[in-house]
């Protein structure tokens, strides 16, 4: 049996999101919904929590395609529901974040907003909007907002995509 490790993703959307993460090799399960830091940013916001096979798929994978399909260096006034964030759900995962994040820098042309920040509660959207791309692909904000995102996932991450995509 695989140790599951988990990490949470805000990205904007989370119907985004979740349609992202759910495609990777290594991701066993994508629930999506809000999360809450701690303080002094203990507000909620979009995001996912991943469940992921750490053998399959690493930290810093997810978390590179995490900055590359949103908006990780665009500030907006929506910012506050729709953060842009990594949460991590204990003490040693704090500084492998931190350490990511500032290696991913180099590879931006914009500074990175993304937060590295303490999870301390989720609460699940409600059953209707679960896996929406999942269920409808072919609407037109799946269209606009979802496909484009994996696009740009199958150009720079094919080996870690499911086989279908």
């Amino acid at each position: 049996m695989p140790k599951i490790e988990k990490i949470g993703l805000g990205g904007g959307c989370h119907w985004c999101t979740e349609g992202v993460f759910n495609q990777i090799i290594g991701v066993t399960e994508v629930k999506q919904g809000y999360i809450k830091a701690t303080e002094p940013n203990d507000y909620w916001s979009e995001a996912i929590l991943v469940s992921f096979d750490p053998k399959a798929v690493t930290l810093n994978q997810l978390i590179a395609i995490h900055l590359r399909s949103h908006a990780a260096t665009a500030t907006h006034s929506m910012r506050r529901k729709y953060r842009s964030a990594v949460y991590y759900l204990n003490e040693k995962d704090q500084k492998p974040v931190n350490d990511i994040l500032k290696r991913e820098q180099k590879n931006f042309d914009g500074k990175l907003i993304t937060k590295s920040l303490k999870y301390e509660e989720f609460k699940e959207s409600r059953k209707s909007l679960r896996d929406y791309y999942g269920r409808n692909p072919d609407a037109p904000f799946c269209k606009r907002y979802i496909v484009p995102k994996l696009t740009k996932l199958k150009a720079g991450f094919k080996p870690l995509i499911k086989p279908g995509l």
